[in-house]
């Protein structure tokens, strides 16, 4: 099942529980600091990741005593940085955090890192043309406005156990019908 509203999908899979995925900057948007993400500004952090087999942290609000899931894939493509990631459904963070997700209260992401190398831009701020990528926090309102998340997957509430025989006994009937 696929619900869409507000450019955000919802699906609804049990093999996908807890899935998100969108994109953590955009390439040339300038953020409310004033910087601005060149293309190509992750590739060191993200090979120094991968050799030293670590990822960037999934944190709530970039507080590191709250992670709610892991980073999956986090790679650069011709629009930004694009992640994909699975929230921890068996703790309260990764349950909460699926649940705005999934009712759009919360569908920002932000980069938490450290300016390797950057030169001031025309008009104040800075363009970054290298980061160390520390963690990917998902907010309430990113410091850059395209910085999103694009989709959200989830499995289907499973019925009480009391009610599971009937539940059961329903969708029997249901696949016997012509």
């Amino acid at each position: 099942m696929l619900e869409k509203s507000a450019g955000v999908e919802t699906r609804f899979a049990p093999e996908e529980s807890g899935q998100i995925g969108g994109y953590a900057a955009v390439w040339g948007r300038r953020d409310l600091f004033g910087d601005v993400v060149q293309r190509g500004a992750f590739a060191k952090s993200l090979a120094a990741h991968r050799a030293a087999g670590t990822r960037p942290l999934m944190l709530w609000a970039h507080d590191p005593a709250r992670p709610v899931g892991v980073w999956t894939e986090i790679r650069e493509d011709d629009t930004g940085l694009h992640v994909t990631g699975t929230l921890v459904m068996d703790s309260t963070a990764g349950r909460d955090a699926h649940a705005m997700l999934k009712a759009q209260a919360l569908d920002g992401l932000s980069i938490g890192f450290r300016t390797i190398r950057a030169a001031p831009a025309t008009g104040g701020g800075r363009v970054v043309s290298e980061m160390e990528l520390i963690e990917i926090s998902l907010v309430s309102r990113p410091a850059q406005h395209a910085a999103r998340v694009a989709s959200v997957r989830s499995a289907p509430t499973p019925p009480a156990a009391a009610g599971l025989a009937a539940f059961i006994r329903q969708c029997a009937g249901k696949l016997r019908k012509p």
